[in-house]
Parts: structure tokens; sequence; C-alpha cells
């Protein structure tokens, strides 16, 4: 069996706390997309544990956690994570890396930041971590992959591309890369991950052969696909379920069940239009509440009602068998609640999406009003033990998705969570 957990929204949603609860039945945990420009926190026994490459799934011994061939990975926050998980008391020894995972290296994190700085006032909102261009390495073929940083050519091909980097670099009159001083430090970093570089494709397909459950978590999300997303305001991999599969090596019919992260409301870091936010002092009240600041970034995010417009093209995009909601206990703090069923445009109601940015920016949000006020819910551990406001307030939104709430997040803790 394979399941899939996906960001519904714009990332953020808290996919953690859920492929934290999914890993307890899986043997496998997989990362397929994405860099460390995304963070998963998890929160056991009172301690916070952010994920930016690792699988979140490894906090469960018994799960060998996997980095896919989707991720492009910056070797000194991987070596960060493993060092921390070793310094909590976890021995890492189920942690994979695809050898066919790029390399995220200090030349992609310089072109990223000066691309954002030759934007000035049209920039993206990059989070300067090298993301895209380690992604445009690979697709222009330049790339340079797990197999390759360990072995003995990783020097060579290096050396190569730093020379074009730098030509680059002096255009534009940034400084220039020391190939010396990056092959020194980068070289130590290798004899580190070398260990845990392997095949992880076929390691894959051995367990769909066992009949092993394997749990596919994704990084960011649907509203941020390459594709799928409000271009240009996406991150630039495939967060939906297409990167699933090709960021592992899974086909399409070993798939079982996708589930969809989203929050009691709707938050987003970066630029782009935003049909729901709030700019106002209850947007102010929600980001607070909801502690709504970057794991990976420490941005202050922006905040507003559920989007079920948007929902529902997440729903379709990526084929959701079942929704996840958190943060119910902070949106159940507010006296009233508006959730999104269709936008106003052009003087007409809409209910189908777009990612047209001028579509989107001239969209007004039409809203049904539910009472708040749940109180206390993080003892809950079943649907019917929550107070009605909160059951009203689920209810509609299976309705207008003809999709389940299967999961719902009472509180920040590993454990407060109502699994239907």
């Amino acid at each position: 069996m394979v399941n899939v957990v996906i960001g519904a929204f714009y990332g953020d949603e808290g996919k953690g706390k859920i492929i934290d609860y999914l890993s307890k039945e899986s043997k496998y945990a997989v990362r397929f997309s994405g860099g460390n420009n995304a963070g998963h926190t998890i929160e056991v026994d009172n301690h916070k544990y952010a994920f930016h490459l690792v699988p979140s799934g490894i906090l469960n011994k018994n799960v060998k956690a996997i980095i896919g061939n989707g991720v492009v990975i910056d070797p000194k926050v991987l070596i960060e994570e493993i060092n921390n998980l070793k310094e909590n008391g976890y021995k890492v020894d189920n942690l994979y890396i695809s050898n066919k995972a790029h390399l995220i290296l200090p030349y992609h994190i310089e072109l990223d930041e000066m691309q954002e700085t030759i934007r000035k006032d049209k920039k993206i909102g990059t989070t300067k971590r090298g993301i895209g261009p380690a992604y445009c390495d690979k697709f222009e073929r330049s790339g340079i992959r797990m197999e390759d940083f360990i072995s003995k050519e990783f020097k060579t091909i290096l050396k190569n591309n730093i020379e074009n980097k730098n030509i680059i670099f002096k255009v534009y009159g940034f400084p220039e890369i020391d190939f010396d001083k990056v092959y020194k430090e980068y070289k130590e970093y290798a004899k580190i991950i070398k260990p845990y570089v392997c095949d992880t494709v076929t390691m894959l397909h051995k367990a769909i052969k066992n009949n092993e459950k394997i749990l596919c978590e994704g990084a960011q999300a649907t509203m941020l696909d390459i594709d799928f997303g409000s271009y240009p305001y996406v991150t630039s991999s495939n967060p939906t379920i297409g990167g699933a599969q090709t960021g592992t090596g899974i086909g399409a019919k070993y798939i079982d069940e996708v589930y969809g992260v989203i929050k009691a409301y709707s938050s987003k870091v970066g630029e782009g239009p935003f049909v729901t936010e709030l700019k106002d002092e209850i947007g102010d009240k929600i980001r607070e509440l909801g502690h709504e600041y970057g794991t990976t970034t420490k941005r202050p995010r922006r905040c507003g009602w559920l989007d079920i417009v948007a929902l529902n093209y997440a729903i379709m995009i990526n084929g959701l068998t079942g929704i996840a909601i958190n943060h119910m206990d902070t949106i159940g703090k507010l006296d009233k609640i508006k959730l999104c069923v269709a936008y106003e445009y052009n003087g007409k109601r809409e209910e189908y999406f777009s990612t047209n940015v001028d579509f989107l920016s001239k969209c007004t949000p039409i809203y049904e009003e539910f009472p708040g006020n749940f109180g206390d819910i993080s003892k809950c551990k079943t649907f019917e033990e929550l107070p009605i406001n909160a059951q009203n307030y689920i209810n509609r939104i299976e309705e207008l998705t003809n999709t389940q709430v299967k999961f719902i997040g009472t509180g920040a803790g590993r454990e407060d969570i109502i699994v239907r």
C-alpha cells in the first residue's frame, strides 16, 4: 500500500502531524520533492523537531526514511539535521538518500540571491536557498547528483560548473565562487553523506512487492506547484501527485490513498494574489493564535479564511481521497468564522478556480458565516466529542467538496488528532 500526503494550499498546512501519524503504520516514509525551502514541524515530548530535508516520518524508529530523487539537497543543511537527530537520541541508521537526488551548491544560493536582486520590485519572494537554480541545472543537465557527489569525478564536475557560473557572476558584477574553498568543504560533506546514498527506487519496489506500507510526503503545496500553481509565484518543483511519482519512481497503479492537508483557515508566504487574505485585526489575530511564522524563514505568513474554491481545485488536480484539517483549535477561538464558497468576478459568481494571476487579483470572496467559540477541543478523540459548532463547520466543508475529512488536528501536540 502506498499513501501520499500533499499540501492542498500554499504550504505550511501542518503536513508533519499527519505524516507523523501515518508513518506509525508505514514501513517507509519518502520525501519526494522540494528542498530546504520548506519545513515540517513535529512536537514530541515538548520538544519541537523542524525538518527541512529529512522525512519527518524518521521520528518513528521502525520506519525507513528516504529522501527521494525529486528532492534537491543542500548537504550542509542535511548534515545539521542528521546531527540534531543524533543529539536527541536517534541513531539515523534508518535514513536513505536517492543516488539520483540533485545537490544544492553555494553557486545555486548566490544565483538565487542575484536573480531576486535583479527582479527588484517584481521579485518572486523565494527563500534564497538555491532551490530554483538547482532545479534549473537539473533540467539543463548540468546538475550534480548524489552518485556524482560521492564519486571520484566530483572534483572535475564541480570545477567545470563553478567556472561556468563564475562567467555569469562576473557579467552581473557579483563575487565569483572560490573553487578550492568549496571543494575543500564539500568533499568532507560527501564522506559523511556517502553511507546513506543508495538506489532507493529498487528499494521501494522491493517493498511494494513485499506488500509493505509506504508513505510519500511532499513539501510545499498545490498552489505552489510549478505547473498548477499561481505562476510565477510558485516553487520550482511539483508538490502535487505527479511529483510523488516522478520524485520516487513509484507508478500510479501502486498509489492507494491521497490525503490533502489544509488548515481550518488559509495562510500564504511570499508574493502573489491571495483571494481570502485578511489585512485587518482578524488576520492579525489568526496569525498570532496560529503562530503563523515560517518554519524555515521565520517570515510572518499572510492569513485569511478557508477557500473552498481553491480546495476543490486541489482535490481535482491531486485526486484527493481524503482531507486532513489542522488548527481547528485555533479557528475555534474566534467568535465567528467565515468560509469562502465562491468568488465574485466581473459581477458574476464563479465557483471554478484559475491560477491566472490577473483573474485572482480581480476576484472577491463570497462567504458563509459560522459561529465559533469551540472551547478546548484538545482532549476530543472522536468527531462526536467535538462541540456542535466545530462539527457543523467540518460537515459544511465535506458537503462543498464531496470529500471526507478523515483527520482533524485539535492542538499542537503529536497526539492532538482525531482520526475518522
